[in-house]
């Protein structure tokens, strides 16, 4: 049986809620998603369609957009745009299975229609054109679309061929793929090929599709090694992947990462103060999910990427959740390895190889009575930050000057939560 997938993206999704919420028509209407109270270097998360006709791009920075347009600044509210997106899926779930549904993000999903058509009475385009009007019937938001015999096409049908089309919707079989994009440019216009392999391609003399289908498979492996394969496989069309089988993953490992963009920029001493609230978080999380880690990561980013980040690795000795076992961990890696002479404006914090609690087998070396007691005290924070909110139990140091923490636990996605 022929398969098919759909995949829907919610137009300009940010701006668009905003505009609906207020009333207006984002096709007519100058709007930007940004947190202006950050200063003009702060990117948009959205423009509205009437600012994308008029050239302003999106992810723009607020000083980027031209002092000759006049918009509407709409501070984001990342619990509104949830809500919005979860009303969007239960649409979907009006249609299909779950099963059948993989979402991508918050304004993206793919969908396998193969058995509903027949159900529907409808061929794929149809069906598309069915979805896209309910979601703008009920929330008034425009969504595209691209069809697609395998999930990349699909993919591919709605970030190329969709945007050419008047009804939002586009159609790829390998065939129609071979025939329309084999010769496309840029390659970064692909799903999963970034400006990064774009360019590494170009020094091979690899400039669209075709050059990579005709090109010598050992070279491709030799330059990305098993990331070569989906390279050539999607410069046929080809994907094998499912929604099935991303339902049925199960990694190997798991890691719990988190990072974070500094508001302005931080001295050695202070940016250490926020490493030390971002592996406490990183700790309650850890307990929270039952979890423990012999292995960290640290990741420190420079103001204006004037010097090389710097950062490192660390394999621990026992695995670990409790705070103080992990950030002596953490600390050694920064004091060793940080420039102290230059600002600090990114950091980032991975903790990795992690495991249920169950799993670990209790070591001689260890004082056990402490861990658990240190261990015991953190789990009763989670469970009243959970009931109470974030900000009701915080370490002194969470009141220090250049402390993020109280402000990131009030955002989403580190976002206005609104």
């Amino acid at each position: 049986m022929q398969k098919y997938y759909l995949c829907i993206d919610l137009k300009t999704f940010y701006a668009s809620v905003e505009c609906v919420e207020r009333g207006l028509d984002p096709f007519n209407t100058n709007l930007v998603v940004a947190d202006a109270s950050r200063g003009k270097g702060t990117i948009c998360l959205a423009v509205s369609p009437k600012m994308k006709m008029l050239g302003v791009k999106n992810r723009c920075r607020i000083f980027e957009i031209p002092p000759t347009i006049k918009y509407i600044t709409a501070t984001p509210k990342m619990k509104k745009y949830i809500e919005y997106s979860a009303n969007i899926y239960a649409i979907y779930l009006k249609y299909f299975s779950k099963e059948d549904i993989h979402v991508y993000s918050i304004d993206e999903a793919f969908m396998d229609v193969t058995k509903y058509l027949k159900l529907y009475k409808a061929n794929p385009i149809e069906l598309a054109k069915i979805i896209i009007k309910d979601i703008f019937k009920t929330y008034g938001i425009t969504g595209t679309a691209g069809i697609g015999t395998n999930m990349y096409l699909a993919k591919i049908a709605l970030d190329i061929t969709a945007k050419h089309n008047p009804n939002n919707i586009g159609y790829l079989d390998e065939e129609r793929y071979k025939k329309e994009l084999l010769h496309h440019k840029p390659l970064s216009d692909f799903w999963q090929i970034g400006k990064g392999i774009e360019r590494r391609l170009n020094k091979m003399r690899i400039y669209d599709m075709y050059d990579i289908a005709h090109s010598n498979p050992k070279k491709l492996y030799k330059e990305f090694g098993v990331n070569a394969e989906y390279l050539i496989d999607h410069s046929w069309g080809k994907e094998s992947c499912t929604i099935a089988d991303i339902k049925a993953y199960k990694p190997k490992t798991n890691s719990i990462s988190n990072s974070q963009v500094l508001f302005e920029d931080y001295s050695f001493e202070k940016a250490r103060l926020v490493l030390k609230e971002m592996v406490e978080l990183g700790s309650l999380r850890l307990i929270e999910n039952n979890l423990v880690t012999d292995s960290i990561g640290l990741y420190i980013g420079y103001s204006k990427d004037i010097i090389k980040a710097t950062g490192g690795t660390r394999k621990l000795i026992n695995y670990t959740n409790v705070y103080s076992e992990l950030l002596k961990a953490f600390l050694d890696i920064y004091d060793k390895n940080t420039n102290r002479s230059v600002a600090i404006r990114r950091i980032g914090v991975n903790f990795a190889n992690t495991i249920e609690t169950e799993s670990v087998q209790l070591s001689l070396f260890t004082n056990q009575e402490k861990i658990d007691r240190e261990r015991k005290l953190e789990l009763t924070i989670c469970n009243i930050k959970n009931k109470m909110g974030k900000n009701t139990i915080i370490r002194g140091m969470d009141l220090e000057e250049g402390a993020t923490t109280r402000v990131r636990n009030q955002l989403v996605g580190g976002h206005n939560g609104g």
